[in-house]
């Protein structure tokens, strides 16, 4: 087991309600109020049409595996006994790309456009990542 401590988010204003809503187990983004443009990564202005009218909204997180690689040595000493380590970009069902590792998968079965559902790594210091697991 890996002594290294895990790098870890650290959430800022315009971050806050993000990490805030996976501890409580639930995905939200954004959405801009003018223009009904979905957005992530957080940010202060709509990546559409730059208005500063974003709502936090709630969504299923249910989506699609756009992308991934099998690192099969450690992105960081901390994640030594994780290999291999299934990174991937999911396309949630509401358009938008969220990088992010699957779990609960053997890496000979991910695939593009697997489907994938939520899964949450609550961490001990009160951090809870978005991780993805096969729907």
């Amino acid at each position: 087991m890996s002594t290294v401590p895990l790098p870890r988010p650290r959430p800022i204003e315009a971050t806050e309600p993000f990490w805030s809503a996976l501890r409580s187990h639930r995905v939200v983004l954004q959405r801009c109020g003018a223009c009904a443009t979905w957005i992530h990564y957080p940010r202060r202005r709509c990546t559409a049409c730059t208005s500063e009218d974003l709502r936090w909204e709630e969504v299923s997180g249910h989506g699609v595996v756009s992308t991934f690689t099998v690192a099969r040595q450690p992105t960081h000493p901390a994640f030594a006994d994780e290999v291999p380590q299934l990174l991937a970009v999911v396309e949630l069902d509401v358009g938008v790309r969220v990088t992010t590792t699957l779990t609960g998968v053997d890496p000979a079965d991910v695939h593009i456009g697997m489907a994938v559902v939520p899964s949450f790594d609550d961490g001990d210091d009160g951090v809870t990542l978005l991780r993805f697991t096969p729907a």
